[in-house]
């Protein structure tokens, strides 16, 4: 089967050279069909995710089963709860690691436990995670040597209104890329948790500790590969707890602080 072609269209209005890729071009035949023998993996990092993270890992067995994923890590980051037991099932590896270092170093440790060529990392707190997840988001890196960074974008309820969730990717993300890195100011959500890459890129950049980990990639991989390199898929809508108000000033400072570093080290 050909693989389908991928839109290269620009995301939004604004100066950017980054792509939305259409999702009927991100079917599990063509994608399934594209891989070959390129290995890939999902990486899971969650902490005190017990009620969620049994429905996440339901969305993405099957592609363990049917070829598409060769390797599914879940890595509890030090969860008071029963993350990792729920988590612990036939062709799953858990990873327990004590608390410290927060997402970015969740996800490291997934890295690194795994030998796949292309990674998926997914976040454990979604109610909604589905199938389509996985083909769609490893779909481009399949599909298009040429693309190393595959961001998710969705809509987020908040509350009873449809919208309105993902207050610091608005507040902060979104406006630090446009005064910063305009030619990334249409990304959807640059902080999504789903993000797909090759293991040669984060062979290269590495991964940050806690809340920057998803800015500094982003960055990373625009300055290295440039930002044609970047690619965004539509999964929907997206549920998950939104966290107090008070809970989001510390991400939004690690988030604004690695865009104006990346920035300064760009003008040496």
């Amino acid at each position: 089967m050909p693989a389908a072609p991928l839109d290269r269209r620009p995301a939004g209005a604004e100066r950017s050279s980054t792509r939305t890729i259409r999702s009927d071009a991100l079917s599990l035949p063509t994608v399934l069909a594209a891989k070959g023998s390129t290995t890939s993996a999902v990486i899971i990092p969650a902490k005190d995710e017990e009620s969620t993270i049994g429905g996440v890992l339901d969305a993405v067995l099957p592609h363990l089963e049917c070829g598409l994923l060769d390797e599914l890590i879940v890595v509890d980051d030090g969860s008071s709860d029963a993350t990792a037991e729920v988590a612990a099932r036939p062709g799953v590896t858990v990873l327990r690691r004590r608390e410290g270092g927060g997402k970015g170093a969740a996800m490291s440790a997934g890295f690194e436990a795994s030998s796949a060529e292309l990674l998926l990392f997914l976040d454990g707190d979604v109610e909604n995670t589905t199938e389509h997840f996985v083909p769609r988001m490893l779909g481009p890196l399949l599909l298009d040597p040429e693309i190393m960074l595959v961001k998710a974008f969705y809509d987020r309820p908040f509350g009873d209104q449809p919208t309105g969730g993902g207050r610091v990717t608005e507040l902060t993300a979104r406006p630090a890329l446009a005064v910063l890195f305009p030619e990334l100011a249409s990304l959807r959500q640059p902080l999504a948790g789903e993000t797909a890459t090759r293991r040669i890129v984060l062979e290269k950049v590495g991964l940050e500790d806690g809340y920057r980990v998803e800015m500094g990639l982003l960055i990373d991989v625009a300055l290295q590969w440039g930002e044609t390199s970047i690619a965004e898929v539509d999964l929907g809508i997206r549920i998950h707890r939104n966290r107090p108000l008070g809970d989001l000033a510390p991400m939004a400072r690690e988030i604004l602080a690695v865009a104006l570093e990346r920035a300064a080290g760009a003008q040496l």
